[in-house]
């Protein structure tokens, strides 16, 4: 039996805020998709700048390693708080507060003097950004039905993509313009005038919704829940370029205390007839619990790769940071022009599509590690690029897909707690696989580059072949009328 939600939608703040047949209007739609790329694109942009910066403020490994683990570990820690927020308090009203604060820190981050302070304006950056990104899914799931909402989730899935593999293109771009002599400082500075045209135009055409059964904060949840992923998240991407000392693993340790306690409290939380953070009957619908499982190995394999292609041609190619750009190009291109046609794609053939886009990717991908193993170290761009584009391709339609089923069960109330839990999975898995197999990368470097970077995507790989089984764990993908995806469970 096909399963659709009743959409609930607030009143507009002004005239042009929904289309004439009702809900957020398509612009709208576009300017909620660049209010979340930026953050996103955020993320995977200092990863090509860390040498700049390292050369311009002289900062430790550890420093450098806090520069990109700040942002993650305050994005991830926060983000089911911002939905929770959202719900309660308006998500029209919230996605432009924390525009603002992204804007200002991204400036602090640009006009930096010392390390410290640009790690402390990225912890801010990720506050932010966790603020923000949560009302985006949420503004969709409450404000769209049927084909526009499935067309507006498998676009959010594809610019969270797109963002990764454009964010190190444009970090490269920028960094080798040298504009001015600011070296790495553009890499921020360019979300300030994007995110002001972004501020001012969202003020009017975004609809303001909130949830019509508001709850309130989850203050043990949320602190226990932060607490959890820090504990996690700090020693694993600290841990390799400290030697592991031993409160890395202490902090390892007291990551899964915490995670049992958090589980305890928020049960006995859901129990008492209140809604926790992380309240476990959302977590058991079957979209949610199936989803989430696999959007959290696919982000792990996803974030590895990000990670260790971009060593792999910036270190092991001596590329400079233009070149390692452009290198992701042909992902970057292939993996837009399939987001364009997910959706449809999706809607026509179901879960099918999804598998073949997974098939798609490991051809891409296993083509490209016999391309580096069999051509090393005379490797060109061109040798690399047709296999980039076939696994951007593949991903684009897994990443589409994915996301759109996760949020398929989710209550309309609820919506801004399930796009933080999905979003929060998803940055989570991103950060294990840069701690994991990206340690398992460097570890095996300095032997053999081209058999480093092949490992860690026989991992990717296996990943990616239960993935094109799993999917036909997820809810049926059926249509209704012509071309009105929904899901039957």
């Amino acid at each position: 039996m096909a399963v659709t939600l009743p959409s609930r939608q607030a009143a507009p703040t002004s005239p042009r805020a929904v289309s004439l047949s009702g809900g957020l209007h398509p612009i709208g739609v576009f300017l909620l998709l660049a209010g979340a790329f930026l953050p996103i694109m955020d993320f995977f942009i200092t990863n090509v700048a860390l040498p700049s910066i390292d050369a311009s403020l002289h900062a430790s490994a550890s420093e450098l390693e806090l520069v990109i683990a700040g942002y993650g570990v305050a994005y991830a820690a926060l983000l089911v708080l911002g939905g929770r927020l959202g719900d309660r308090y308006g998500r029209h009203r919230l996605f432009l507060a924390a525009l603002i604060g992204f804007i200002v820190a991204s400036a602090v981050c640009g006009f930096a003097p010392t390390v410290g302070i640009l790690i402390a304006a990225r912890i801010a950056q990720g506050t932010a950004a966790a603020l923000l990104i949560p009302q985006v899914l949420a503004t969709f799931h409450h404000t769209l039905e049927h084909e526009r909402k499935a067309r507006a989730l498998a676009l959010y899935g594809a610019t969270s993509g797109i963002a990764a593999v454009v964010g190190q293109l444009v970090g490269g771009l920028l960094i080798s313009a040298d504009i001015a002599g600011t070296s790495w400082r553009p890499i921020f500075l360019v979300n300030v005038p994007i995110g002001l045209v972004v501020l001012l135009v969202a003020a009017r055409i975004v609809p303001d919704t909130r949830s019509d059964h508001p709850v309130g904060v989850d203050l043990p949840g949320t602190a226990l829940f932060a607490a959890t992923l820090t504990a996690l998240l700090v020693p694993l991407t600290e841990g390799h370029s400290l030697g592991w000392p031993w409160w890395t693993w202490a902090m390892i340790a007291l990551a899964v205390v915490l995670g049992a306690v958090t589980f305890v409290v928020e049960r006995r939380a859901e129990q008492r007839g209140e809604i926790p953070l992380l309240p476990p009957s959302l977590l058991r619908l079957p979209s949610m619990s199936r989803g989430l499982a696999m959007v959290f190995a696919y982000s792990i394999g996803f974030g590895a790769f990000m990670f260790v292609f971009a060593l792999t041609v910036q270190d092991g190619l001596h590329a400079d940071a233009l070149h390692g750009g452009l290198a992701i190009l042909p992902m970057a291109v292939l993996f837009f022009l399939g987001s364009v046609f997910a959706p449809r794609l999706i809607g026509r053939f179901g879960r099918a599509a999804l598998s073949v886009g997974a098939v798609i990717q490991l051809a891409g991908l296993a083509a490209l590690v016999a391309v580096l193993v069999t051509e090393w170290p005379q490797v060109s761009l061109w040798a690399m690029a047709l296999p980039l584009a076939l696994a951007g391709a593949g991903q684009s339609m897994l990443f589409a897909g994915l996301f759109r089923s996760v949020l398929a069960d989710v209550p309309i109330h609820l919506g801004g707690v399930g796009s933080g839990v999905l979003i929060t999975l998803q940055q989570s898995g991103l950060a294990l696989g840069v701690a994991t197999l990206g340690t398992l990368y460097l570890a095996l470097e300095p032997h053999n580059t081209a058999d480093a970077f092949a490992t860690v995507e026989a991992v990717q790989l296996g990943i990616i072949a239960l993935l094109a089984i799993g999917v036909a764990a997820l809810p049926r993908f059926t249509t209704v009328g012509a071309s009105a995806p929904v899901l039957d469970t």
